[in-house]
């Protein structure tokens, strides 16, 4: 990916030679995943009838990986149960570390039948794609809804969804189970004990964050280890200064898609927080959830996150916090795009390889999990929303949920914005994106600079011909 110029060819060769990939600082090598060949173990399929109409080997046993983070997996322990009824036993394991544990198996050809691609060390997709190591899901997405008999799959879901799963064409490649919104955390009853309401103007946001250091309380922290955190306000806020043609532009790698007026606008709003000394001492070097248990704390006031903050934050969490996210603050009155612009999509990826034993139960697995049964588990065990549309209604949200439900309402369809650079081009994003952006809010580089090493950054991508392009 990006700028690495290292023969991929003779990478996959020692890679696959030695039956090792990247460890975790080494994202280059997640893009080399290269085809064992065809999976000699794999299962005969069943009989398709009108209750299994994948066609699953009822006998055959299935392998499900879960990715171990903000969601837990008891809503995938869950999901085996209802998988079971009708089925053969699941294989289950969790880990944090999918692209060490996962991308061996890949290379050599015998993947588990579901990976929850997902999490700081996920595989690169595009990259597993190019190489044929990804099943095309379309027959799940054919394939009558558990949740509603008389749809498809694909007609029961939110908008977006399916075309989050596709990559450059008409294949949808995973399934991105939960519905994700992103934006600035903060409780509630922190700010009224400050008097404040959410500030929803970048003067606002500066003056709120004057007060809360006035009485020793840092205006903003985030997981300095993993900087691209910090894009789940950021970008929005660029596309509510220029409108989403900037953050198209950035996804199709312009020539000066960085150099643009809204990315500097943006980036130097956000680098006055550094300025000013509203960000909480230590954050550069804190992680996800050293961040999250600092401001649960109290220790700051905004927080830049995904809905499953929520259940990841639990743990540390005051039962008065009262959870709450909104839209970036707007910069000004010439805004592109109006407050309630927010980044909200299909997130939490989950795909079936397509070296898998058992594809057929794969698909089926996911299947049942968009069921009425798992998807309200879901939503009431880890509080966050899924891809199939209406599922959470009537359900009791916590507040954090509640408040993401609102804005999304709140948004419309017009005003949602979603960024493809972290599923097109994940080096890019995470690594010389989140480096650049780390590097600024540190203080290192002004923002000049760091608009100046994206966009070199992104030219690099651009005209790396061993990366395959996508366009919006």
């Amino acid at each position: 990916m990006g700028s690495n110029h290292v023969n991929r060819r003779d990478l996959i060769k020692r890679s696959a030679a030695v039956g090792l990939v990247a460890a975790p600082g080494m994202g280059m090598l997640s893009a080399c995943a290269s085809g064992g060949g065809e999976n000699d173990d794999k299962v005969e399929k069943g009989k398709k009838t009108k209750d299994n109409p994948l066609a699953v080997n009822k006998d055959a046993k299935l392998e499900v990986v879960i990715f171990n983070g903000g969601y837990g997996d008891q809503y995938a322990l869950d999901n085996h149960k209802v998988y079971e009824k009708n089925f053969g036993n699941v294989s289950h394991s969790k880990t944090q570390k999918i692209r060490t544990k996962m991308q061996p198996r890949m290379v050599k050809g015998n993947p588990p039948d579901v990976i929850n691609n997902s999490g700081a060390e996920n595989m690169d997709v595009a990259s597993l794609i190019e190489k044929d190591q990804v099943a095309d899901l379309q027959p799940l997405l054919d394939a009558p809804s558990l949740y509603d008999p008389s749809k498809k799959v694909s007609e029961t879901l939110l908008p977006g969804v399916v075309e989050k799963g596709r990559f450059g064409s008409d294949k949808v490649y995973q399934l991105n189970y939960s519905y994700t919104v992103y934006g600035v955390w903060y409780s509630k009853t922190n700010l009224e004990k400050l008097d404040l309401e959410y500030p929803k103007t970048w003067d606002e946001m500066l003056a709120a964050c004057a007060k809360a250091k006035k009485e020793g309380i840092a205006g903003w922290t985030y997981a300095g280890k993993h900087p691209y955190y910090f894009a789940f306000s950021l970008y929005p806020f660029i596309a509510k200064i220029g409108g989403k043609e900037v953050l198209e532009a950035i996804d199709n790698l312009e020539p000066n898609a960085w150099k643009h007026d809204a990315v500097k606008k943006a980036f130097e709003a956000y680098h006055e927080l550094y300025a000013k000394g509203y960000i909480l001492k230590g954050t550069p070097g804190i992680d996800h959830i050293q961040s999250q248990t600092q401001w649960t704390k109290g220790k700051a006031l905004f927080l830049p996150n995904g809905s499953w903050v929520e259940n990841e934050a639990k743990g540390t969490t005051p039962k008065d916090f009262e959870m709450t996210v909104a839209p970036p603050s707007s910069l000004d009155k010439s805004d592109a795009m109006p407050f309630e612009t927010i980044w909200a999509e299909a997130s939490e990826p989950f795909m079936v390889p397509a070296q898998a034993k058992n594809v057929e139960g794969g698909m089926e697995w996911l299947r049942t999990m968009m069921s009425k049964q798992s998807t309200q588990n879901f939503s009431k065990q880890v509080s966050a929303l899924t891809c199939v549309d209406g599922a959470s209604d009537g359900l009791d949200l916590q507040s954090g949920l509640a408040s993401a439900q609102e804005i999304l309402k709140a948004a419309g369809d017009e005003n949602r914005v979603g960024p493809r650079i972290r599923d097109w081009y994940l080096e890019l994003d995470k690594d010389k994106v989140g480096g650049a952006l780390a590097s600024m809010m540190s203080g290192d580089i002004e923002p000049a600079e760091a608009m100046k090493r994206c966009q070199k950054a992104a030219d690099e991508v651009a005209k790396d011909d061993s990366v395959k392009k996508y366009k919006r």
